[in-house]
């Protein structure tokens, strides 16, 4: 059985314009193309796919994406990868909405408010560990009372932020930009001075060793398969790496 690209586009909820780009670079090959151009896709093409749409929610860019789609493994090996990951994000979810729901019932009936309930599922202090080993638990601590201390209106505020810029390096690697670029050096002005905001960190000290920190934490997003993540993988990271060396080597 195939579909047509308008029907796989209404299912899949994309659209013909983003399937048939798929198509020009080689990721989505269509399954059979009529006398009249338009293009169709079998049960393969839809697993395909399937893979393709989940990879870009974690905000994997498209060359990464043919890259893992590439690798030998079976499709259902990949797709079961897939499902762990999701179930990881709905049970983080699922903490999330229990712990606003609580909040939500806590504050209707006047109770009292229950603080390390609040934020379960948030994990905002995930990466602990790795702050204590490579600055100290004065860094650590000083950023969590810093958090904890935010609004829920400014928390929210700074993720969003955050989100946003990590959005942008992720679509600026995709591009293709240079690292030394304006567009490029702009956004690493603009991650530098998120750095310098948070208390506790060398970048946010007076007398800290601001472009070590800076040239550091770039190594680090390469390294680590978490932090790159938040960059489209590997090769966002690097772009993300590569441009922050240069603006540290210019302006710090």
């Amino acid at each position: 059985m195939e579909w047509s690209i308008q029907q796989i586009a209404k299912i899949a909820g994309t659209t013909s314009r983003t399937l048939r780009h798929y198509g020009d670079i080689g990721l989505l090959v269509p399954t059979s193309v009529g006398h009249n151009g338009y293009r169709h896709y079998d049960e393969r093409a839809l697993v395909r796919l399937q893979r393709i749409l989940l990879l870009r929610e974690l905000g994997l860019p498209l060359p990464q994406i043919a890259e893992i789609l590439e690798r030998p493994t079976t499709e259902e090996h990949a797709l079961a990868a897939h499902v762990a990951w999701l179930r990881q994000e709905q049970d983080r979810l699922t903490r999330q909405i229990a712990s606003v729901e609580s909040t939500i019932e806590a504050v209707r009936g006047g109770e009292k408010l229950m603080a390390e309930k609040m934020f379960d599922g948030f994990d905002h202090a995930r990466y602990k560990d790795e702050v204590v080993e490579r600055w100290g638990a004065d860094a650590s601590a000083r950023s969590d009372a810093w958090w904890r201390d935010m609004s829920a209106d400014d928390k929210a505020s700074w993720q969003e932020r955050t989100t946003t810029l990590a959005r942008d390096w992720a679509e600026a690697a995709e591009r293709g930009l240079d690292p030394a670029g304006p567009d490029a050096q702009k956004l690493a002005e603009h991650h530098v001075a998120r750095l310098t905001g948070i208390p506790g960190t060398p970048a946010a000290v007076p007398s800290g060793d601001v472009k070590g920190y800076v040239l550091g934490l770039g190594d680090m997003y390469v390294a680590d398969p978490r932090f790159a993540a938040n960059y489209g993988g590997e090769t966002g990271a690097t772009f993300v790496r590569d441009a922050l060396r240069v603006y540290a080597q210019a302006h710090l």
